[in-house]
């Protein structure tokens, strides 16, 4: 069984004196259900669990449901030999955005009180745009992403104790030995290829087979821009959403990295704004992740956001690289010069911070450059502006340098990732291993 750390997240909620109804909300494939059920299954003696997604398209008992009562009839004539008190009885509503109406009915099931609840969601952020009365006060709603590498390296054989020494080593920012830093590099190149979707982790660690693993991507791939067909009535909006989502690999190759709306639908004349539907959904669903524009950082960093400014990054490196490099690792694994990797490491460490970061930013000014990432650093009140070089010019870093020296931005200090590994401090620079990006989160990174 993989290690998810939102499992623990799980436990403390439902053990806790909280009656508010947690929803896990994820993109598909990111092993939601698997892990309510392993915490659920391990709690509470009795055990429920309706998959909305299932029965819409079986037997549909559950699409008109609009009541408590009417739902626990439903629910009875399923699995009414385990229904007990809220004590022993867990009720797992599983992908609930399928029935909109069920995230209303949240509210009541709340102040009923019968049974403890928990739900899951692969298009939540949809749903609830549709629903008519979000229950916000009775919902405790918490993200789940692919495995982070840090989950990725337990999977590989990495106990508790391996991961806290490195935690140390990051905070007291001392670098690896040379061994132990190849190991983990070479890890790290595998999680490039590998990624985060628990079938695809699960694959490599049992099989080791890249074919294999591509396969589990590739269907993961397709049921994405399956589901943008299925959530939207708008045929034109349908291509558009596959079009811009098929677009991101390529466009991750260019300098800019940012969709241009003319590329869309080959128009001239097309604007941004045309598509926030569009892009709302990508980010929405949990399929790409949205890193914003900050032309002037100020703390917090989301009041000075672009919203039609972003760049698009899909949301696990595996499925990156599967489209770039197919069933090709030695682009990778071989580290080869030849090849560059800068979409690749940007992918996975913006995968990286979203798993540790509430939002995410890049700095974009036209007379001083951009800056890769700017994250939120709540002990100084300040943002941290964050460098991913995949090659040896880690060093050189214009636009970074011109953010830091300017005074109004009141920063402390930045960071620069690359694959080497002695952590050095220059100025307000400090030089770190790529693969530290596991431990970097909103709050303070010193």
């Amino acid at each position: 069984m993989l290690y998810r750390k939102i499992g623990k997240t799980i436990e403390e909620h439902l053990k806790s004196d909280s009656d508010k109804i947690m929803i896990v909300q994820g993109a598909r494939q990111v092993g939601k259900s698997f892990i309510i059920r392993e915490v659920g299954k391990t709690l509470f003696p009795n055990y429920v669990e309706i998959n909305f997604a299932e029965d819409s398209e079986g037997e549909q008992l559950f699409r008109n449901v609009r009541t408590v009562n009417d739902l626990y009839f439903q629910i009875s004539m399923l699995a009414g030999d385990r229904l007990g008190t809220k004590e022993d009885t867990l009720i797992f509503l599983d992908e609930i955005q399928e029935y909109p109406q069920m995230l209303t009915l949240l509210k009541f099931l709340r102040q009923d009180g019968r049974y403890t609840f928990i739900a899951s969601g692969s298009l939540l952020g949809i749903a609830l745009r549709r629903t008519v009365s979000v229950p916000v006060g009775s919902i405790h709603i918490v993200d789940m992403f692919p495995l982070d590498f840090e989950e990725f390296l337990i999977a590989n054989g990495f106990n508790s104790t391996a991961i806290d020494v490195l935690r140390d080593k990051f905070n007291n920012k001392e670098c690896l030995d040379e061994a132990t830093h190849e190991k983990v590099m070479d890890l790290f190149r595998k999680y490039l290829l590998v990624g985060g979707m628990p079938d695809a982790v699960d694959s490599y660690v049992k099989n080791k087979n890249i074919v294999e693993i591509r396969g589990i991507q590739r269907d993961i791939r397709n049921m994405y821009v399956e589901d943008a067909a299925k959530y939207e009535s708008d045929s034109s909006r349908k291509l558009q959403i596959r079009r811009i989502y098929e677009m991101i690999p390529s466009v991750m190759e260019n300098r800019k990295k940012r969709i241009k709306a003319k590329d869309i639908e080959d128009k001239n004349g097309a604007r941004m704004d045309g598509y926030v539907e569009e892009f709302e959904y990508l980010v929405a669903s949990g399929i790409a992740i949205a890193v914003r524009a900050i032309s002037t950082p100020v703390f917090p960093l989301a009041e000075t956001e672009s919203k039609n400014l972003l760049k698009l990054y899909m949301n696990d490196v595996g499925l990156l690289t599967g489209v770039l490099y197919h069933n090709n690792i030695n682009a990778v694994m071989d580290n080869d010069t030849g090849v560059n990797l800068g979409a690749v490491y940007e992918t996975v460490v913006a995968q990286e911070l979203r798993a540790h970061c509430n939002d995410l930013f890049y700095y974009d000014n036209k007379q001083k450059g951009e800056v890769d990432y700017l994250v939120n650093d709540y002990e100084s009140l300040s943002a941290v502006p964050i460098e991913v070089k995949s090659g040896r010019d880690y060093y050189i870093h214009s636009a970074m340098d011109r953010f830091i020296s300017n005074k109004d931005y009141h920063v402390k200090y930045g960071i620069v990732l690359s694959n080497e590994r002695e952590i050095k401090t220059k100025g307000d620079i400090t030089y770190m291993p790529v693969y530290y990006s596991m431990f970097i989160a909103d709050q303070s990174v010193k």
